[in-house]
C-alpha cells in the first residue's frame, strides 16, 4: 500500500478507467451544457454486465427458496415464519407496502409452497404472483366474520391476528414441528406463540436471512449494475443542469430536475401495463443540498437555498429497479476552493480510494474502517469525523455488515458497501461525502457507479 502521509502532495486524484462513454440522448430539453459532464464518466473494465430484465424472475425466487430450505434442514427445522418486510420480498418475490396492517408468509422446508397470511388489500397481489394458499382477513382491525367483500358486515371485537395466522399453520400440518421465525419476538409475543401452539418450538433464524440478503448472486448484482449504470447518467445530468443554471439556480430546483430526469430516463425502458408485478421495486430517491447544509451529517432543515460561488454542493441518488442499486452521491465545490476545503476534499478522496482497494475478499470490515480512520486523523481531520466509513447496502437501503470499527465481519464475494467517508466542518460550512455501490471481489472493491467523483476535474465547478 503506498504511504498514505504523503499522498496529498499529488495534485489530483488517480482517475478509475479513465475511458469515456458515448454520450447519450437526453430525456429532457437539452441544455448549453447538455453532454459535458457524461463525457467525464469513466468506463470500468471490471464492471459486471449490466442485467435486461426489470426485475428478478419468479424462478430466482424458487431457486432462493430451496437455498434457505436447506439451512433449514441443516438446523432441524420444519419451516420458516417470515414477517419482516425485506425478507418477505426477498424470499417470494412480492413487492408491497407495509402498513399497520400484518402480512406473513409461512414457507415449509420440504415443499416449494408459501402459506399467505395477509390483509384483503392485498389479495390480488397475492394471488396473482406466488401463492399456493393465501388466507386473508378483512382489514386492521379485523372483526370476526367481518367482510364486506363477501355481504357480511359484522361488527365485533378484533382479532387476534397473531393467533389467527399461527392457527392457520396449525392446519397445515405444522403446529407440532419446529418452525423457523425470521424475526425477534418480544418476550411478551413469544410467550403468547407457545400458548397458541404449545406443542411447536420457535427458533430464530434472522441470522440465515440476513447473511443470504448480504451476499447477492449475479443476478442481484447484474441488477444492481444496471441501476448504477442509470444513476451515472442522471448524475451527470445534475451536474449539466449546474452548470447550465449557475448562480441562477436552487439546489431545490437542481433536486427537482435531476429527479424528473432520471424517472423519465429509466421509465422509458420499464416494460409495464398498470398491472401489478410490473415496474416494481423502482424508486429514484434525490436530494440536493448546498452551502451550510453540506456541513453536517444529517442536516434536518428544508434545502431551498441558492447556489452560491465558494459554496459546497451534494447530489444523492438512492433507490433502484426491481429492489436492487444503491446510492450515489457526488459532493462538488463550486469555485473557488478554500485551502482547508480542498485539504479536506483530499482527504475524503484519499478515504474513497482506500476502501475500495481494501474491500476484497477475507478482509475483516473493522480493518479498514480502522486503516481510513487513522489516515483521516494523521491528516488533521479528526474534529471533522461524525461517522463510518460504509455501510451494506441492500433493498432496504442500510444493511449489515458495516465498514465500522465495532464490526468484525469478514467481507465475502459478493457484498455490496455505500463508499462514505465523508468529512464535515460546521465552523466552516462545507462538508463533502461521497458515496458508491462497492462490490467486493476477490481481489479489491469495484465500485459499480461511473461517476468520477475522486478527480478534481469532476469536483470542482466553475460557474
Amino acid at each position: 500500500m503506498s504511504n498514505r502521509r504523503d499522498f496529498l502532495k499529488a495534485t489530483g486524484a488517480v482517475v478509475l478507467g479513465m475511458t469515456a462513454l458515448p454520450a447519450c440522448a437526453p430525456t429532457q430539453e437539452p441544455t448549453a451544457t447538455t453532454g459535458v459532464s457524461e463525457s467525464l464518466l469513466v468506463d470500468n473494465p471490471d464492471h459486471p454486465q449490466p442485467a435486461t430484465y426489470d426485475r428478478l424472475p419468479l424462478e430466482w425466487y424458487h431457486a432462493t427458496v430451496k437455498r434457505l430450505q436447506e439451512k433449514l434442514g441443516e438446523r432441524g427445522l420444519d419451516g420458516i415464519f417470515l414477517k419482516d418486510r425485506w425478507n418477505l420480498i426477498y424470499f417470494t418475490g412480492l413487492f408491497h407496502s407495509t402498513t399497520e396492517r400484518p402480512i406473513a408468509c409461512f414457507i415449509p422446508a420440504d415443499e416449494l409452497a408459501v402459506y399467505w397470511y395477509s390483509p384483503s388489500i392485498d389479495r390480488d397481489l397475492i394471488e396473482t404472483w406466488w401463492s399456493t394458499e393465501n388466507n386473508y382477513y378483512y382489514c386492521y382491525p379485523h372483526a370476526e366474520g367481518g367482510y364486506p367483500n363477501k355481504g357480511k358486515v359484522v361488527m365485533g371485537p378484533p382479532v387476534d391476528l397473531l393467533e389467527w395466522m399461527l392457527k392457520g399453520i396449525e392446519k397445515v400440518g405444522y403446529g407440532d414441528k419446529k418452525i423457523a421465525l425470521d424475526h425477534q419476538p418480544s418476550r411478551k409475543t413469544f410467550k403468547r406463540m407457545t400458548e397458541v401452539l404449545p406443542k411447536a418450538t420457535f427458533e430464530e433464524v434472522d441470522d440465515i436471512c440476513m447473511k443470504m440478503r448480504m451476499v447477492k448472486t449475479p443476478e442481484e448484482i447484474a441488477l444492481i449494475q444496471r441501476t448504477m449504470d442509470y444513476f451515472s447518467r442522471i448524475m451527470a445530468y445534475g451536474r449539466d443542469y449546474i452548470l447550465d443554471r449557475g448562480t441562477d439556480a436552487t439546489d431545490f430546483e437542481v433536486q427537482s430536475a435531476t429527479r424528473e430526469y432520471g424517472i423519465n430516463l429509466i421509465l422509458k425502458d420499464i416494460e409495464r401495463d398498470g398491472h401489478p408485478h410490473t415496474a416494481v421495486g423502482i424508486n429514484v430517491g434525490v436530494s440536493c443540498r448546498s452551502g451550510a447544509g453540506c456541513a453536517y451529517p444529517h442536516p434536518n432543515q428544508f434545502h431551498h437555498n441558492k447556489l452560491k460561488k465558494g459554496d459546497s454542493i451534494q447530489i444523492a441518488l438512492w433507490g433502484g429497479i426491481g429492489g436492487y442499486g444503491g446510492e450515489l452521491y457526488s459532493p462538488w465545490q463550486i469555485d473557488p476552493w478554500t485551502e482547508g476545503g480542498e485539504k479536506m476534499w483530499e482527504v475524503m478522496a484519499e478515504g474513497s480510494r482506500m476502501q475500495i482497494e481494501m474491500s476484497k475478499a477475507g478482509i475483516r470490515c473493522q480493518e479498514i474502517a480502522k486503516a481510513v480512520h487513522e489516515m483521516q486523523v494523521e491528516n488533521g481531520m479528526d474534529k471533522y469525523l461524525y461517522q463510518r466509513v460504509a455501510h451494506g447496502q441492500g433493498m432496504e437501503g442500510h444493511q449489515p455488515p458495516y465498514i465500522a470499527l465495532g464490526d468484525e465481519t469478514v467481507l465475502e464475494e459478493g457484498m455490496t458497501f455505500s463508499m462514505e467517508p465523508g468529512l464535515f466542518n460546521p465552523e466552516g460550512g462545507y462538508g463533502y461525502n461521497p458515496s458508491d455501490c462497492i462490490l467486493v471481489t476477490k481481489d479489491k472493491g469495484v465500485p459499480m457507479g461511473s461517476v468520477p467523483n475522486l478527480t478534481k476535474e469532476w469536483a470542482l465547478l466553475k460557474l
